[in-house]
């Protein structure tokens, strides 16, 4: 066969007939893909491979063609690229155009300053965001690196994946990660877990599919079966759970449907268990909205650009008016603006979070990939999952052993371990099977019971018949009805499999009496079936049947007819040990959580009440009821549901992206009707493990994935559980909260000391015959207050500063540093009056340097008084003051007492102050203390009640500032 590159489009090898479907062309595996209907045969033609693989000259002639058998990886972005990154934010714009305007008027101290808390701020931002992704690539393990390629003349060899091209023929035996997009040519007991893909937990029945009618059947929605649906196809990212199969390699690379997942989008509508990524869809990896964190940063920004771009030219034109100054007082001005701004944002920041990321690393639990969303952690109000995986083992375990009228019976757990024993034993698996194992383990105290009998034959699982059968012989009677020279048949498998081999029905359930299955009978159990599974159980029927004993018989499956059903076993997924409590300590953090998963409604509903999540009529939504939902019907479907079952990865990313944005109140049916409350905007935080949570991830505000996440699921999330261990979540949260409470602190302390501040000496200097202080004097004092407010990183907030999501609100923080700021404006005047009493000749030199250094002093002791008495977490009287701020304070009154007196005060233009100045400051600021104490009691006092209102509401009610 020549090269393919050497035919026209159409044309096959002469001599070969190609039975492709128009449109569909030899060299486009992925269309062979979404085309049912082709035999194993026409499929080898189509793609111009045969049974025995490609030569070797074929497969370095399309590696050429096709690439390399890899997954779009996002590239790590480099050092300086980082750096640059991180001084993309409104602030930090701002602190650079105040520097720049600055040493244009000449004042280097201020634009050097500013410059050097930038460059700390991006250094730290860059380089912890570049070590957690170093963290990150140490955990890309699970993608496969070899296949086992058979390649003409009949050579089988393994080979790089990344080496694979459409035509190779592959094998595959337990425990293989699917390394492309492929179809059987031949399969024994090959079952596929499809998890990452679909979020289905339980593994999949694959088979060739020989006639063409499997793969072209109905699928769940009745209009023809999804891709994740046809049992002939296995895709990249699933994984072998039991059996071997032989396949062809229909798409590699960019071409399979775990690259377009990880595309992430647009999906078309689904049509049964899988959403299909659209192959033409625009690539939408890079989109992301907006994250909690720089909602909240930008809000705050640009409050505070509003004050700083008018407050220097307030000042210029009331100087000018009043004053009759001109650009003398442009210097002045600038120093106001800069006095304005909390410089050590970025800084603090940045150290917060860098400091939260690094204990929660340290501790080997949780790396935090992207700064930011540690504050987004904070501030999370839901957290979406998925089921498979996080909540639970993805590992079943026996739920209840149930004879045929539906009530408890230990018959059936016993005959179902008696198969599985012995089918485990004789049928030489390669890897055991869970459902095998699950049902040993239920059967643990019977082992030695369990090993009376002897095994004769074994015929294991098979897809296409649904059941496994043990031949077994005890030598006494058990009494189970055994005789002996008799052989027993024992099968187990699905329940409508089963039942159709069945010709009597236990109905004593002490075994010794059988009447026959009649029509009624097997409707009677088909809906006990329907009912268990409902429920979210995975049910096995058992059934046995005596033989005579002949030696040397060979047992097929044409011998599983005539058995007697004894009843069935029901299995379910193994929750997740610490899922419960990680659920509970969610809601007592004020966090909602919802399940969105690919499984069955009853199976989710039974995960539900087993985690204490809400289970009241409504609580779980099937996830296509949606699909005609507006996006603002979908928040308040939302924002009331507790899980959605048979979830595609479209459904996941609307309702994330519809928690998020929330919606308006619901119309009443008439106009005088009450509407429903409006569902507030939240922040939404995702945990998943597949390709199929993509979407979702990028949809929310801060993704998580565990450890053993799909690789590329783990490159697209912000937060990495190093552990299965969902009690780290909890732990990320509270680290976020402590991060952002510190933030907040810093901003209301600063902020409301900085305007009372700007306040008083925009007051001062209308009032005086000269500048309230010196551009030099508020350098300093801005470098000192600067200087201790890094404290503010290192402290650790109260018990209250932790039970709700942090986030930060301009409008509520615009209230609180206005109230406060007001208050330390009323000291500085109040100041400003003490000064006129205490120092003589304020209108000569040495006066008005005596008035510079006594402001100077009274500004550092009140700023110390507020870092002392405003800090979030607990009152003063509670206990004593954390040692980072304890130190700070004692440091700010230090040198605000002992600077102006000292060597350096001269060269400042301070001068020493009379000792009746410190006797009247002292009782201005015992004043000033006790109104910061009365105004912060008030404001702990509302906070409070507005918590306890967030708790009487529940989780799902909307956050207070």
């Amino acid at each position: 066969m020549g090269s393919a590159t050497t035919r026209t489009e159409g044309e096959a090898e002469p001599g070969r007939r190609t039975t492709a479907p128009p449109g569909v062309r030899a060299d486009s595996g992925a269309r062979l893909r979404d085309t049912p209907g082709l035999t194993a045969l026409e499929t080898l033609r189509t793609l111009e491979s045969g049974p025995r693989g490609l030569t070797e000259a074929q497969a370095e002639e399309r590696l050429l063609r096709y690439g390399d058998n890899t997954v779009p990886e996002r590239r790590p972005a480099g050092r300086s690229w980082r750096f640059v990154r991180s001084l993309r934010d409104p602030f930090t714009t701002v602190l650079l155009c105040l520097a720049l305007v600055s040493a244009a008027v000449a004042s280097w101290g201020t634009a050097c300053v500013i410059a050097v808390l930038v460059v700390v701020s991006a250094v730290l931002r860059s380089s912890g965001e570049y070590r957690a992704e170093r963290s990150t690539a140490a955990l890309r393990e699970l993608i496969a690196t070899t296949a086992t390629v058979q390649r003409r003349p009949g050579a089988t060899r393994e080979i790089p994946v990344d080496q694979l091209v459409p035509g190779d023929v592959i094998r595959l035996g337990p425990g293989d990660l699917v390394p492309a997009d492929l179809r059987l040519l031949r399969a024994s007991g090959l079952t596929v877990r499809q998890a990452p893909l679909t979020g289905e937990s339980a593994p999949v029945a694959k088979y060739p599919g020989e006639d063409g009618v499997d793969a072209s059947g109905t699928g769940a929605s009745g209009t023809g079966p999804s891709l994740f649906e046809r049992p002939e196809l296995c895709f990249q990212g699933s994984s072998v759970a039991s059996g071997s199969a032989t396949a062809v390699v229909l798409a590699t690379g960019a071409d399979t449907v775990f690259a377009g997942t990880y595309r992430t989008g647009p999906y078309r509508r689904p049509s049964g268990k899988g959403a299909v990524p659209d192959p033409g869809a625009r690539d939408t990896r890079r989109t992301r909205p907006t994250s909690a964190f720089d909602r909240s940063v930008n809000g705050v920004s640009w409050t505070l650009i509003r004050f700083m771009l008018l407050t220097p030219p307030l000042v210029l034109m009331a100087n000018a008016a009043l004053r009759g100054r001109g650009l003398e007082t442009l210097p002045f001005a600038v120093a106001v603006a800069v006095g304005l701004t909390p410089e050590m944002l970025p800084v603090i920041v940045t150290t917060a979070l860098a400091r939260g990321a690094a204990l929660l690393a340290r501790g080997g639990e949780v790396i935090v990939k992207r700064l930011p969303a540690l504050h987004d952690l904070g501030a999370i109000d839901v957290l979406c999952t998925d089921k498979t995986g996080t909540l639970t083992q993805d590992r079943p375990v026996l739920d209840c052993s149930l004879g045929p009228d539906g009530r408890p019976a230990s018959e059936p757990l016993h005959w179902a371990a008696v198969n599985s024993l012995w089918t485990l034993q004789l049928a030489e698996l390669p890897t055991p099977d869970a459902l095998d194992e699950a049902v040993l383990e239920a059967a643990e105290d019977d082992f030695d019971e369990l090993l009376a009998y002897e095994g004769i034959a074994a015929l294991p699982f098979d897809p296409v018949r649904r059941t496994s059968c043990a031949v077994v012989r005890t030598d006494a009677a058990t009494g189970a009805g055994l005789r002996l020279g008799v052989h027993t048949l024992v099968v187990k498998g699905a329940p409508e499999a089963v039942l159709e081999r069945c010709a009597r029905v236990r109905t004593d359930r002490a075994g010794g009496e059988d009447t026959d299955l009649d029509d009624a009978a097997r409707a009677r159990l088909a809906r006990l079936v329907a009912d268990r599974t409902a429920d979210g159980l995975r049910l096995l029927a058992v059934a046995v049947a005596e033989r005579p004993a002949r030696p040397g018989r060979r047992y097929t499956p044409a011998d599983e007819r005539g058995l007697t059903l004894v009843g069935f076993v029901g299995l379910r997924d193994a929750l997740a040990p610490t899922a419960a409590a990680a659920c509970a300590g969610l809601a007592r953090r004020g966090v909602a959580a919802k399940i969105l998963t690919g499984d069955h409604p009853g199976t989710v509903t039974h995960v539900c009440r087993e985690l204490g999540l809400d289970t009241g009529p409504g609580a779980v939504v099937t996830a296509d009821r949606t699909d005609g939902l507006t996006d603002a019907e979908l928040a308040r479907l939302a924002a009331r549901t507790t899980a959605f079952a048979r979830c595609t990865p479209e459904h996941k990313a609307r309702i994330v992206a519809a928690l998020r944005a929330g919606a308006g109140p619901e119309p009443g049916p008439g106009a005088e009707d009450a509407v429903a409350p409006a569902a507030p905007p939240r922040t939404v935080g995702f945990l998943g493990d597949g390709v199929n949570d993509l979407p979702a991830l990028h949809a929310c505000d801060v993704g998580i994935a565990p450890r053993d996440a799909v690789d590329v699921t783990r490159e697209a999330a912000d937060v990495v559980l190093a552990s299965k261990d969902l009690g780290a979540i909890d732990g990320a949260i509270v680290a976020g909260r402590r991060s952002s409470a510190n933030i907040a602190t810093y901003l209301r302390i600063t902020l409301s000391s900085n305007l009372g501040n700007v306040i008083a000496m925009l007051g001062a200097g209308l009032l005086l015959p000269f500048l309230p202080m010196l551009p030099a004097q508020v350098l300093v004092q801005n470098l000192c207050f600067d200087a201790v407010q890094l404290a503010f990183a290192f402290d650790r907030p109260g018990p209250a500063a932790l039970r709700r999501p942090a986030v930060l609100r301009p409008a509520d923080l615009l209230r609180y540093i206005t109230g406060f700021g007001l208050l330390n404006a009323a000291a500085d005047l109040a100041t400003f009056g003490v000064l006129v009493l205490a120092v003589h000749g304020v209108g000569d030199p040495g006066g008005q340097d005596a008035f510079h250094a006594g402001w100077f002093t009274e500004n550092l002791l009140t700023q110390a008084l507020v870092m002392y008495l405003l800090r979030t977490g607990r009152r003063s009287a509670e206990g004593r003051v954390p040692g980072p701020i304890r130190l700070a304070v004692c440091a700010l009154a230090v040198t605000g007492l002992l600077l102006p007196p000292s060597p350096l005060g001269p060269l400042l233009g301070m001068a020493p102050l009379p000792p009746l100045y410190y006797g009247l400051l002292a009782a201005v600021l015992v004043l000033y203390g006790a109104g910061l104490a009365w105004a912060k009691e008030r404001y702990d006092r509302k906070a409070a009640a507005e918590h306890q209102g967030d708790l009487d509401a529940g989780p799902d009610a909307s956050p207070q500032p």
